[in-house]
């Protein structure tokens, strides 16, 4: 074993220790997580996170409620998060990514969307997944060739869109049974979960729902239909009655913004048991995309504040993937974080972005990440210095049609092809519309960093 090696076996073996540690008595433990930590981990190794986390543990604040919470789930599932998430995903496979990504000179995903199916046991107004029709799959076997293929990469986090994924319960269980030093996280309505789902859950232990709610049952129904709302509470209640970690994902639109970002939906998420809550902005995605429900400019910035007030007084993990980039460095999209491939194959450099030139069925995964369209992504990342304009389609949609011009990709909507010229064209105005408040909101962000205070006020 040369130097290297024995000095990440060491590593690997500190970590495990201290995780074995803290599960023996939490209260009494975690406060000397950190040290435990410091003494294995390899220099400069998420080192403003472990400086977070040391904080949190110090002030006894919400985040460490959230961390008492999360030892009330079942404990063989919470080793397994542990294990796979922490240590596989975070530990060892970022390691792995980094080497690879420099040695290929493209981008190396730490996470996999992937749909195993189009299909879908509801029809939610503004869907981009329905854009695809409900007639695709991918089989048990390509999948589990894609997950072969990402743990070469160093990825050991895969979630699943669709789509409804749990119209295809017992593949994506299988999945979880071949592969159990992964975690697998899947965006679900929830409606599918029941508690023979639930024993299945705890039986491989590395299954995690995201469910979609977007607000109370008034909105979230005006969405996805009548006794969706209800079928949700069941359905967390049933987790949570289980130990079984769970979030939610929502999706904000200039009619919704007002429940999903109030204090008592967070309250509501809390007490359902859920630990995250995942915001995602309106994406006018699909020529026949619902333009209106873009929220305006001042809608906006009232929820980029909400959301930053509730991360420091609830016990959940909230993240707004639109108006957090700068914890990420931009756009996290073309296998720099993650990557989306969709029931037909196609390689997506995004969920939302419906453009490729390379199908799994095709060519490998490291090759779909070298093909044109990813490579673009990579040579322009970030698409803004400033990170509340991240996205090449949303805040700068000029970005979009040049890649997509350049990289020769197809338009992946099988039901109505859309142009990236037609996709700019209901892009621009909000992007010009939202520059002047990212601007501002910007500069303060920037001061903010300036002084030191960010990572703490966030």
């Amino acid at each position: 074993m040369n130097k290297m090696s024995l000095q990440k076996s060491i590593q690997n073996f500190g970590i495990k220790q201290a995780l074995k540690y803290m599960e023996k008595d939490p209260e009494e433990n975690i406060p000397k997580l950190m040290d435990m930590v410091d003494k294995f981990a390899p220099d400069g190794w998420y080192e403003a996170q472990r400086n977070m986390i040391r904080k949190v543990i110090q002030e006894r604040g919400n985040w460490y409620q959230l961390i008492l919470r999360i030892y009330q789930l079942n404990p063989e599932v919470r080793k397994a998060f542990f294990q796979n998430f922490i240590f596989n995903a975070s530990l060892k496979g970022s390691a792995l990514q980094e080497q690879l990504a420099e040695e290929n000179n493209c981008n190396i995903p730490w996470a996999i969307l992937l749909d195993p199916t189009s299909a879908c046991n509801l029809h939610c107004t503004g869907c981009w997944a329905a854009e695809y029709g409900h007639q695709l799959n991918l089989d048990l076997d390509t999948i589990d060739s894609i997950v072969r293929q990402g743990k070469e990469l160093g990825t050991y986090m895969y979630i699943y869109t669709g789509g409804e994924p749990l119209v295809r319960k017992k593949d994506l269980i299988k999945i979880c049974e071949m592969h159990p030093d992964c975690e697998f996280l899947s965006f679900t309505n929830g409606t599918l979960i029941d508690e023979e789902f639930c024993q299945e859950m705890l039986r491989v232990k590395n299954f995690v729902p995201a469910i979609s709610l977007e607000g109370f049952e008034t909105a979230n129904d005006g969405r996805r239909g009548e006794g969706v709302f209800d079928k949700v509470q069941h359905a967390m209640s049933l987790l949570k009655s289980h130990g079984l970690p769970f979030g939610i994902s929502t999706c904000y639109t200039r009619k919704n913004l007002d429940d999903v970002t109030s204090e008592k939906f967070f309250d509501m998420l809390v007490e359902s048991g859920a630990l995250f809550v995942w915001f995602f902005h309106y994406m006018p995605v699909g020529n026949d995309a619902a333009v209106e429900l873009l929220p305006t400019p001042e809608q906006r910035e009232e929820i980029f504040h909400r959301i930053r007030k509730f991360r420091q007084t609830k016990a959940i993990f909230s993240m707004d993937f639109q108006n957090d980039a700068q914890f990420v460095g931009g756009c996290i999209a073309g296998g720099r974080r993650y990557l989306h491939i969709n029931a037909k194959g196609d390689v997506e450099p995004c969920v939302f972005i419906h453009y490729s030139n390379a199908n799994i069925h095709d060519c490998s995964l490291l090759d779909a990440l070298k093909s044109p369209l990813f490579q673009a992504y990579h040579d322009n990342q970030p698409f803004n210095d400033n990170m509340l304009r991240p996205c090449p389609m949303l805040e700068n949609p000029d970005k979009l049609g040049e890649m997509v011009k350049e990289s020769k990709a197809v338009n992946t909507d099988y039901q109505s092809p859309e142009t990236p010229e037609h996709l700019k064209e209901k892009a621009a105005p909000y992007a010009e519309n939202w520059t002047p408040t990212a601007e501002k909101l910007w500069n303060k962000e920037k001061e903010k960093i300036a002084a030191g205070k960010a990572g703490v006020e966030q």
